[in-house]
């Protein structure tokens, strides 16, 4: 059996007011030490993207020190739309077999004969996703021409609606297609996991398991209905719920994706005596 956390929505902002600042980094805390203490330990910490909160190279330095001080386990980040690609790289020394003609794209070989690919949905200057030909074609490629094992694809903006109006994307979004296009008759590939909704929930796209994670800082408020962003009604948007993570399982041939949230709480029931 293989287990791999996610993380996802970390926005460390050192150029913040302390107590936004201090939120964040408490909340990525929490929820690193909650990995640390899972067992069987993970392979692996996957993290999802909007690793910061404005792109910045003091942030970028405050999540890696944090991740340093927290946990040894490795981490394989991603690009969400609050990243700044350029920086990324520069931070974390990034290189150059990790880039795919400027992208951050990559793929790694975990155990257990699991493959983890992940992809690039960042559009600066935009909060949705994109997915461009040249991003499209380099996962076609990976998928066409790499072994048959499993895989499993990460991206930070889900390709799927999630009914909360003022986030979700246009089904019909040309990046949407092109992802979906790239995944279509691979079977090896197990599920996609994302990021980028702070809330978690379970989809499909081109006949893959989509996965969306919460975030490590604060989460989005579940509201179906319906909203004009443009005028604003007093309405909650986000909301200081505990941090959380993911924790995928795979085992026997099967993905098997856990929500999970971080922190202390008391037991309910012990097992003292047999069933």
């Amino acid at each position: 059996m293989l287990t791999v956390a996610q993380i996802s929505d970390v926005h460390i902002c050192r150029g913040h007011e302390a107590a936004r600042r201090d939120r964040a980094e408490a909340r990525l805390r929490q929820v690193l030490r909650a990995i640390m203490a899972l067992r069987p330990r993970p392979a692996a910490i996957v993290a999802t993207g909007d690793l910061t909160e404005a792109g910045d190279l003091e942030s970028y330095a405050a999540f890696r020190a944090i991740l340093t001080e927290e946990t040894d386990l490795p981490v394989y980040p991603g690009v969400g739309n609050h990243d700044l690609r350029a920086n990324f790289i520069q931070a974390f020394d990034w290189p150059a077999d990790r880039l795919a003609e400027g992208f951050v794209q990559y793929g790694v070989d975990l155990p257990e004969g699991l493959r983890l690919v992940m992809c690039d949905s960042l559009d600066e200057g935009e909060a949705g996703g994109g997915f461009c030909k040249t991003r499209a074609g380099w996962l076609r490629g990976v998928l066409e021409g790499g072994p048959a094992d499993p895989v499993l694809v990460a991206i930070h903006h889900p390709p799927v609606v999630s009914g909360i109006r003022w986030m979700d994307p246009s089904p019909d979004a040309p990046w949407i297609g092109r992802l979906a296009g790239a995944l279509q008759g691979h079977d090896q590939v197990q599920g996609l996991i994302c990021g980028h909704l702070h809330r978690p929930l379970v989809s499909r796209l081109a006949g893959v398991t989509v996965a969306v994670a919460m975030a490590t800082d604060i989460q989005l408020t579940l509201d179906l209905t319906e909203v004009d962003m443009r005028r604003p009604d007093g309405r909650e948007l986000l909301v200081e719920e505990p941090p959380g993570y993911a924790l995928h399982m795979w085992a026997g041939g099967r993905l098997t994706t856990h929500f999970c949230v971080a922190g202390r709480y008391r037991p309910a029931v012990t097992f003292t005596r047999p069933f």
